[in-house]
């Protein structure tokens, strides 16, 4: 199927208040469209392409990455991200090529060490750090694989989804980004991935909790949804082995939060009348959880934090990480000749704590892990 016989479908089958992508914003710097892809279908695949998303496999989710190799990582984390995301774009049928692009971009601006390191840089930089705002600039800027410009070149929708994402943890400052009109809701693609993130988050921190005894199962039973879920399941399975109970209670508990999202924002675009993509960004955020569906999930997101982010081994390693990245950027700083000539050249002429910040933010956990000990044991290998 060609683009235009794809763009032709779309205006078909999506949804009025669907960002269809013949009616893209473009692209900073002009291109030749492809004879086979949309503009939202090449965006996807560059960023899959991206150094960026590839480095995601080995930075941190909750656990750092030398912990095991069962628990989530940042990339594994937003592949689920995408799954849930387009799962729920295609019943509202909204562009699933957008949705799936945002989703995969949404944390490729996060430093080494998860939200540690995050923390480190936002007290380091002069005028903070955050991640949404980050990935940005390595998608406009950082990354280095076309001969005509900077960057990665994506849509203005999916530019727009990066700065736009918004949950509990990620709340980007774009105040000054005029050219994302900050005053205006992003597309329905791009809010999805805002309650897709919250939901594979907290199901799968639960499980990687439970994986590795930092949660217990009784524990669990405080939680009035997992608890309601789980009981179903175990007259289900009869007292089957209790492994099967709780994959089955994983399994179900992501799709009442999805069937939630997705009935709730269909009555929200009902009750608004929402018919154009225009409609959606004056209105405040269609895509939502019901009241009763928002309550279990603030009693499940206090549940992880009193028990599994703030569990004592988890904040040791978040304070050793945090340790490791200031280290890093001082030291950087004091001398930015131990920067890689080629990097700092990408940078163009940003600031040195800019640069610093870029080439810290870059790193996956091993590395910045082998660079501290190059940069401060003795005997290591340079």
């Amino acid at each position: 199927m060609t683009s235009k016989e794809l763009l032709n479908l779309e205006e078909k089958v999506l949804a009025p208040y669907a960002m269809k992508a013949k009616y893209s914003r473009g692209r900073k710097y002009p291109e030749e469209e492809y004879e086979y892809r949309t503009c939202y279908q090449r965006d996807r695949d560059r960023i899959i392409h991206s150094t960026a998303f590839r480095r995601m496999e080995y930075k941190t989710q909750v656990f750092v990455n030398h912990e095991g190799d069962y628990y989530r990582t940042r990339l594994t984390h937003t592949i689920e991200v995408a799954q849930i995301a387009r799962t729920i774009a295609r019943a509202l049928r909204v562009n699933e090529d957008l949705t799936e692009a945002i989703a995969l971009a949404h944390d490729i601006g996060h430093p080494p060490f998860g939200h540690a390191g995050e923390e480190a840089l936002n007290e380091l930089m002069p005028n903070g750090f955050e991640h949404n705002l980050q990935g940005l600039r390595v998608v406009d800027v950082l990354e280095y694989r076309y001969p005509d410009f900077h960057g990665l070149n994506l849509t203005f929708e999916v530019r727009e989804g990066i700065v736009k994402h918004v949950t509990v943890y990620d709340k980007p400052d774009i105040s000054q980004l005029k050219e994302f009109e900050p005053d205006k809701s992003p597309t329905i693609e791009a809010q999805i991935i805002n309650l897709a993130d919250e939901i594979a988050y907290n199901v799968h921190d639960i499980d990687d909790g439970l994986k590795s005894g930092y949660i217990e199962l009784e524990q669990l039973e405080e939680v009035k949804i997992w608890k309601e879920i789980f009981d179903e399941v175990k007259k289900e399975l009869k007292g089957k082995d209790i492994e099967l109970c709780i994959r089955k209670t994983l399994r179900k508990l992501i799709s009442a939060q999805i069937e939630d999202v997705i009935n709730t924002t269909l009555r929200n675009i009902e009750k608004h009348n929402v018919d154009s993509v225009e409609k959606v960004r004056e209105l405040p955020p269609l895509v939502e959880f019901s009241k009763d569906m928002a309550e279990y999930q603030n009693e499940l997101k206090k549940f992880l934090y009193e028990n599994l982010y703030t569990h004592y081994k988890v904040v040791k390693m978040q304070n050793k990480a945090k340790r490791y990245v200031k280290a890093l950027f001082t030291t950087y700083l004091s001398d930015m000749r131990q920067i890689p000539p080629d990097f700092k050249k990408r940078c163009g002429d940003a600031p040195p704590e800019q640069i610093v910040c870029d080439y810290i933010a870059g790193m996956t956990d091993r590395f910045a892990q082998d660079e501290y000990e190059r940069l401060f044991l003795p005997y290591a290998k340079m």
